[in-house]
């Protein structure tokens, strides 16, 4: 005869799932956000740390959105914030914070593709590769980056709040 002691014994702890799709999903977004960083760094088959900002710089000027001040600021920070962001979301530190910070740097992004795509501008979008044409596609893929930045956000919070909840 099973007794409800070792029912419970044997049911998996309650929250063991949402805080496992936590995990993934930050180790997810971080991947991806170390690989934007990557992509902006190297390129051509070898590594640009002292040049990259030029190339960088016309992806984000063909935008037509900043003064060429802040497209040069922008072209050096960029890829370090995004490596920063990555490894912060992997290893899970002020992830409440983070996961935040992810998702208004995304919505900056959407903001200036749906802005160039209303224009016109047939532009490369400086996402993942000097390649890389903006369309539909592009906001397709950042606007599914930033609901799984949410989910991440979100679950961040939950979770938090869950712990300060059981803990008093």
């Amino acid at each position: 005869m099973v007794t409800p002691a070792a029912i419970l014994k044997s049911s998996p702890r309650p929250g063991a799932l949402p805080r496992t799709l936590l995990v993934l999903g930050r180790i997810a977004l971080g991947f991806i956000f170390l690989y934007a960083a990557y992509a902006k760094l190297y390129f051509g088959g070898d590594w640009h740390l002292a040049d990259y900002q030029f190339f960088f710089a016309m992806a984000i000027d063909s935008y037509k959105m900043l003064p060429m001040w802040a497209v040069e600021w922008m072209a050096r920070v960029l890829p370090w914030f995004e490596l920063a962001l990555g490894a912060l979301l992997i290893i899970g530190a002020g992830l409440r914070w983070i996961g935040s910070i992810s998702c208004a740097l995304l919505l900056v992004f959407i903001g200036a593709m749906t802005r160039a795509k209303i224009l016109g501008l047939e532009i490369n979008c400086g996402c993942f590769s000097n390649n890389e044409k903006l369309g539909t596609a592009t906001l397709v893929r950042d606007s599914s980056l930033l609901l799984l930045a949410l989910a991440v956000t979100v679950g961040a919070f939950l979770i938090k709040k869950r712990g300060a909840t059981v803990s008093s």
